[in-house]
Order: structure tokens, then sequence, then C-alpha cells
């Protein structure tokens, strides 16, 4: 926002008094951050305050199979937002966070769940149907960006922030900057081995990736093993096993379900013991938790945060904060994809 002077006389003193802070806007900025997931792309108009303005969801990723007309479609939908709000000219760039995203090569390589397979030049092909400076990270990336620039990491230079939700994604932030590695995909931290070896088959290829144990299907599959190995009276007996997830375990826990309180309360300690090494290799401020899991709040954060404390180097003994994200969930993508757009 370019703050306005107003030069103004004053009689009595014969000088001349500086007026500053009127707030009138006179040329405002703002850039589009683009949420690309594999089953819908949303794609919203962001303020320099991380307001979302305006956004659309209209279109389906999966009905263009065609990269061209899909970018075509994407680049319409930005001059039509800018255009209804006034901000024709007042873009200053496009965020992008998408699946198996390379940060400097703007290209999404091999994405598992989107109709575009090998390398796909996404970042090339927005910027030059939109004539706008287009950056493209991985999702998890994007949301460390966001929490950084509008969130609850605003002022810090260390933080690692973990993604809950289906499968487990994190972005590393060190010294004030994104940590993306020599080949752009640095931060995998839910691949990394669980402390806990039961053999679990991760869709990467590995087992006991701490994913298999951390995630929304993480947590549904200890519940699942558990159900049938231990006695444990449970209303989740009651629950076909095929049904299950994790919004009804967090239920049952709520409700006094005492295997469903362990089941949370082992999850909490496998993410601690995982969060103690995360620390060990970045000395982090804080590790932040962001996706459905995180909703689960003290429930999971106070035996992540037991664990973590108790098992970690005593140099980092209660000295690294865990919390939750404090991003919008609904926006969270789009606000993260969007801090993206702004120049250095």
């Amino acid at each position: 926002m370019a703050e306005v002077v107003f030069f103004v006389y004053i009689r009595k003193s014969e000088e001349f008094s500086t007026i500053t802070n009127y707030n009138i806007i006179m040329s405002e900025k703002y850039v589009i951050g683009i949420d690309l997931g594999g089953t819908n792309t949303v794609i919203g108009l962001v303020d320099v305050k991380g307001h979302i303005l305006a956004k659309d969801d209209t279109i389906k990723t999966q009905a263009h199979p065609d990269i061209e007309e899909y970018t075509d479609s994407i680049a319409a939908v930005i001059k039509k937002l800018a255009s209804e709000n006034g901000c024709e000219g007042k873009l200053e760039g496009v965020g992008v966070g998408a699946p198996m995203a390379n940060y400097y090569t703007g290209e999404i390589v091999n994405a598992a769940n989107l109709p575009w397979k090998g390398i796909v030049p996404l970042g090339w092909l927005i910027e030059k149907k939109t004539g706008l400076p287009t950056r493209v990270t991985n999702d998890a990336n994007a949301a460390a960006i966001g929490e950084m620039k509008y969130g609850v990491a605003q002022g810090m230079r260390d933080f690692v922030y973990i993604t809950l939700g289906t499968g487990v994604g994190s972005g590393i932030v060190a010294n004030g900057q994104l940590i993306y590695g020599h080949d752009g995909f640095a931060g995998e931290l839910g691949h990394v081995t669980a402390p806990v070896i039961e053999g679990r088959s991760c869709g990467c290829g590995r087992t006991d990736c701490l994913e298999t144990y951390a995630s929304a299907t993480g947590i549904v599959r200890t519940a699942k093993k558990w159900l049938v190995e231990k006695d444990t009276p449970s209303s989740l007996r009651n629950i076909c096993m095929n049904e299950l997830t994790s919004k009804m375990l967090f239920d049952a826990a709520m409700q006094g379900d005492k295997l469903a309180h362990e089941i949370f309360e082992f999850t909490g300690k496998v993410l601690g013991d995982a969060f103690c090494n995360f620390i060990a290799f970045s000395a982090p401020e804080a590790i932040i938790l962001f996706g459905g899991l995180a909703n689960a709040g003290d429930l999971l954060l106070e035996p992540i945060r037991k664990q973590m404390n108790e098992n970690v180097v005593f140099l980092w003994k209660d000295k690294v904060k865990v919390l939750k994200s404090s991003l919008p969930g609904a926006d969270a993508a789009v606000l993260g994809a969007s801090a993206l757009g702004w120049k250095d």
C-alpha cells in the first residue's frame, strides 16, 4: 500500500508539518494463490495482509487431461477475478501449491494423483498465458511460507511445518529461508522412518515411514490393528472397519472412549519422538502443525510435547514450541500459495 503524505502549512508556528498514514490506497498490490489439488483447483485473489478478496473453485482438475487447456482455464479465471475486483494491472505475481512440484524448475514431476504424467512445465505455462511471474512449490512448502507470511510463524526465522492430512508433509524454514535442497524436493519428513517397527507399507515403497503412523490414514491403521489385538472395551467396535475415520476416533476420544484416547496418545508419542530428531537437525524455534489431525488439539499436542521434552537432547528441552497453525483451514492452501507470488 502506498503511503500518502500531506504537507500542511500551520500559521501559528510558521512551519510546515508532515501528516502521514491517512491510509488512502494509491496503488494496492495483489497476488494470485492457486491450490492445485487432485480433485479441485482453487484460485484466490489475495491482498498484502492475507485477506482473500475473491475465490474461484470451478476448475475440476481431473476434467482437464490436456495441460494446455487446463492452464488456459487458469488464465481465464485469473483475468476474471482481476476484472471483477478492479485489480487489472495490480497483480504482482502468481503462486501455486501442487503435489510433486519443484520450486527451482516450476515443474510438476510424476505426480500420481494428477491427470498429467511425466514432467509438466506448469509454472512456465501459467506465466506465458498470464504475463505474471509465477512460482510453484509443493503444497506443504507453500503452507509453510503462508504461515510465515500471514500466520503464527510471523517473525520466526527457524521453524518446521508439519501437515497432518492423508499423508504427512513438511516444510523446513532455517535462517528465514525455506529449505529446498539441491534438487528442489527437500523436506519430505513424512518419509523418515518412524521410531516404531511394525513393517507398515508406505505408498513411497518403503516401510514404517512416519506418515504410516501419524497421518489421518495412519491413525486409522493403528485403530484397526488395536481393535483386533486388544480387548479394551470401545464404542469403536460398533463402527464398520471400512467406515472408520480419524474424525470418528477424535469424537470417541472426546466422549471418553479409553481405546480412542490411547490411540491418540500413541500417535502423539510417535510424533514426539520424530520431532526430537527434527530438532537435532535444525534447532527450530517451533514445530507448527496443520491439517485435519492437528485439529485434535491438546488430545494430540499434549502427548507430543511430553514425549518430545522427555527425550530430546538436553540442549533443547522445553525450548521448542509445538503450535497449531493459525491459518484458516479452508483457505490455508490458497494463502500459502499466494505468499509465493509476492516479489522478494
